[in-house]
């Protein structure tokens, strides 16, 4: 799903005036789309070859805050540039802003035009390009997730976020009349990622009040990564345009289902066939497949900072819930961390479980073909299948139950080191320890509801 429009196509429009402005943008360590809003006429003339940014939109927390330590941006170092280049393949209509394209961008040192080892696009076409070597190709979707409330963000904010109302008032799971109801939202999404060159196979309802769920086209790993990250801002941006408030948190409230984005996966020969399939092999999975399968159990704990970066992230691993609490595999089980879909077909694949709808979709899939890959080249072989309720199983290897721990496996992980890099890793895990840090110092209202007047 590249975009749909050449940089031919858009000479012409705006040459006719049918589009005026030019978002160029690449993805930060959250996942957000940073950049600019061009005149389009500028960026047909010069600027589709490329733009600058400070380098500090990849050394900054949620708040947008300078964090300290850091080895790529600092005071110290003067906080520079980065080159953002444009991936004329990925230009698009974007419907739902008049006049409007958008463009996504490499981030390069400003001094080799080289691509910034730590940039989350960077971080997954370098794992592309490993098993490009091994003749493989990467294909995956991702689950998008989310809560929709009566609310706009800005009425959400004056009341701090608290006392919110979701748009349906009861369990909408595949609930057709009360998803009716959301549907000047949900078609407007439709539609108008239709129209930016997505293409969506569904809206539905998800498993609590006003939880819904976007799902698109499966497709090769760098392609679905820049979707979802499209995805998710179209989804906010359209439905700020109807004054309502969504949210990708992993868990926006103790009493509420968390949100997900599971991941489903596979790998291709570059002549289209499935590398994953044997008819002959067990649920129809190849030796290769089940080596890949095994890398990612056997590193689970290490690449669970990637699927869940934040400290709520760990509050929807709940029993009960559908979020998994242990990483195990077994076949079509939605209680395990890794699930296997398509049995005894060519769509045979891996569904990892694990990912909250906050995680970085470039970062998640990096993480998990890195993972995988470490599984094929030792050919890992695969541990028992799990079987019955794995909430209730003793004994299994549990899914990482905080950022505190997920943080400190990623930092000790050989296997990230060596295919990621060191430089990534320490980036990564000084990002982690920073969630952790600044929690640690902040007074919660759960901790003045308790103890106020109690203590």
């Amino acid at each position: 799903m590249p975009g749909n429009l050449t940089l031919a196509d858009l000479k012409k429009r705006v040459k006719d005036g049918s589009i005026d402005t030019v978002v160029a943008c690449a993805p930060d360590m959250q996942g957000r789309l940073m950049g600019k809003r061009f005149h389009a006429q500028f960026f047909v003339d010069s600027g589709y070859e490329e733009t600058h940014c400070c380098n500090y939109l990849l050394a900054i927390d949620y708040e947008m805050n300078t964090v300290p330590g850091y080895r790529s941006a600092s005071w110290e170092a003067g906080y520079g540039d980065y080159v953002m280049k444009p991936d004329l393949s990925t230009l698009r209509l974007i419907p739902w802003l008049p006049g409007t394209a958008l463009v996504l961008c490499d981030l390069l040192d400003h001094h080799s035009h080289e691509l910034v080892d730590i940039a989350p696009r960077t971080i997954l076409k370098r794992q592309i390009a490993r098993l490009d070597k091994l003749g493989l190709r990467a294909f995956a979707a991702t689950e998008l997730e989310f809560f929709l409330y009566r609310e706009s963000y800005e009425e959400a904010r004056d009341k701090g976020y608290r006392g919110l109302t979701t748009f349906s008032p009861y369990n909408e799971d595949y609930h057709i009349f009360q998803t009716t109801k959301e549907e000047s939202i949900m078609r407007a999404i439709r539609n108008g990622l239709h129209g930016a060159g997505v293409v969506v196979e569904n809206t539905k309802g998800e498993a609590d009040a006003g939880q819904g769920e976007v799902n698109y086209k499966y497709s090769d790993v760098l392609d679905t990564g820049d979707t979802h990250v499209l995805i998710k801002n179209a989804v906010k941006e359209i439905a700020w345009q109807q004054g309502r408030a969504i949210t990708f948190m992993a868990k926006p409230h103790h009493t509420m289902a968390g949100s997900s984005s599971h991941i489903h996966q596979s790998l291709w020969t570059k002549d289209g066939k499935s590398a994953f399939h044997d008819p002959k092999g067990r649920y129809g999975m190849s030796e290769l497949m089940e080596h890949y399968l095994a890398g990612l159990l056997a590193h689970a704990n290490e690449i669970t900072y990637f699927l869940a970066p934040f400290i709520n992230s760990y509050k929807r691993f709940s029993a009960g819930t559908f979020a998994p609490t242990k990483a195990v595999w077994s076949a079509d089980n939605r209680t395990a961390g890794y699930r296997i879909c398509g049995t005894d077909t060519k769509a045979v694949r891996i569904e990892c479980r694990v990912g909250g709808a906050d995680l970085n979709p470039y970062l998640a899939l990096a993480s998990q073909i890195a993972a995988g890959l470490a599984g094929i080249e030792g050919k890992m072989k695969l541990e028992p299948e799990f079987s019955g309720d794995a909430y209730a199983a003793a004994k299994v290897r549990d899914v990482p139950s905080t950022l505190r721990d997920a943080g400190a496996d990623l930092k000790k992980s050989k296997m990230l080191r060596a295919a990621f890099g060191d430089e990534v890793v320490d980036h990564y895990a000084h990002a982690a320890w920073w969630e952790q840090e600044d929690f640690d110092r902040k007074v919660t209202d759960y901790e003045i509801e308790r103890g106020f007047e109690r203590g």
